[in-house]
């Protein structure tokens, strides 16, 4: 196999926090649903930007309520709150923003991830435990009557649309530009993306080579807005868009295309799914043809922090989005690529933010 992984450190196998760090840690997660409100609170009410605002000079209480629409008394609660989480520091009955606090408000990637878990999870985590009982979302009766999120997110509720779009494509569009050319090495004429979602991988392919035609495999819901915005762009003729529900036994997938392109796509499934698509990638594509799987894998992160918020991310596919998947351990998504019939001929990992790309090719 080449392009194999270098070798990382191995992570969360040795104890890192002493017993007072250990027990600190506890109580943050004890008191976990109120840290998250109040630290969504303090930002999106602008008290953190007055803090940040001050810089070394540091802003009192009183200056803060003259400036807020919110009483004093929640102003208050809400600062000496974040004074624990750590947003804030006091000195001298003056607040200052911390360095957490400084990422909490402008860290793009932290916003993302904030509004995502505020907008889109929140409510839904209560049902967690039934989820797993039962392997549906129940969590997702919050957004609307579907039985899996995909069948319902060009009609997401706001702003649990946007905050899910913003998400996902912070996430996959940073790794387009490096993907791109590993698709492209063996110059295929036709490729077909699967859950090509709004079509963003889609016009990327159709900007960096003049010439190539993608098919779009999706739910009709999602088809529908990909369409629109590959239109408006002015690409239509190089296109072909095909309505499948992958998971149907009798559904199989259009056939004449060189490569098969798949982005946060698999991670959506269970285990067992996983192989049943990939079987049917394997049927529908010729000798010579390729896959390309672009996934976060928690265990391939270079920081724990990255690899927290993938293994958090997984019970969001528990209780939002299907009941059954999550964001894979690597051995066990390279297990479900071989009972698939395929070999990885390609593995490579740090792309974009946090993503491993692997290129298959049949067994």
């Amino acid at each position: 196999m080449t392009g194999s992984p270098t070798t990382k450190p191995k992570m969360f196998e040795t104890e890192k926090k002493s017993a007072l760090d250990a027990i600190s840690q506890a109580q943050f997660i004890a008191f976990a649903p109120y840290i998250f409100q109040a630290s969504v609170i303090l930002r999106d009410s602008g008290i953190l930007h007055k803090v940040q605002d001050s810089r070394n000079n540091g802003i009192s209480l009183d200056e803060i309520a003259a400036t807020t629409n919110m009483i004093r008394y929640g102003i208050r609660i809400l600062l000496e709150a974040g004074l624990g989480i750590g947003l804030v520091l006091r000195k001298e009955d003056k607040y200052y923003l911390s360095k957490t606090g400084h990422f909490f408000l402008n860290d793009p990637m932290t916003r993302v991830n904030t509004d995502f878990m505020h907008d889109v999870c929140y409510e839904g985590a209560k049902e967690l435990k039934s989820s797993i009982e039962q392997s549906k979302p129940n969590g997702l009766q919050y957004l609307g009557n579907w039985e899996t999120i995909y069948q319902g997110l060009s009609i997401l509720p706001e702003p649990a649309k946007t905050s899910w779009f913003n998400f996902d494509h912070y996430y996959s569009d940073n790794a387009f530009p490096e993907a791109l050319p590993m698709v492209f090495a063996s110059n295929p004429k036709k490729v077909m993306d699967i859950g090509a979602n709004t079509g963003k991988f889609t016009l990327a392919c159709l900007e960096h080579n003049k010439e190539v035609e993608v098919g779009l495999v999706d739910l009709q819901v999602q088809l529908n807005v990909a369409k629109q915005n590959i239109e408006e762009a002015g690409f239509g003729n190089r296109v072909q868009y095909h309505e499948r529900n992958v998971l149907h036994k009798d559904s199989e997938l259009p056939t004449g295309y060189d490569v098969i392109w798949m982005s946060q796509f698999l991670d959506c499934f269970a285990d067992d799914e996983i192989v049943f698509i990939l079987e049917k990638c394997h049927r529908a594509l010729g000798a010579d043809g390729r896959v390309f799987i672009n996934e976060t894998f928690w265990d391939r992160q270079r920081f724990e922090a990255s690899a927290l918020s993938l293994q958090m991310t997984s019970l969001y596919f528990t209780t939002m989005a299907n009941g059954n998947s999550q964001m894979y351990d690597s051995k066990v998504f390279l297990e479900l690529i071989g009972k698939a019939g395929f070999e990885v001929v390609a593995d490579t990992d740090n792309i974009g933010l946090s993503h491993t790309i692997l290129e298959l090719r049949k067994k």
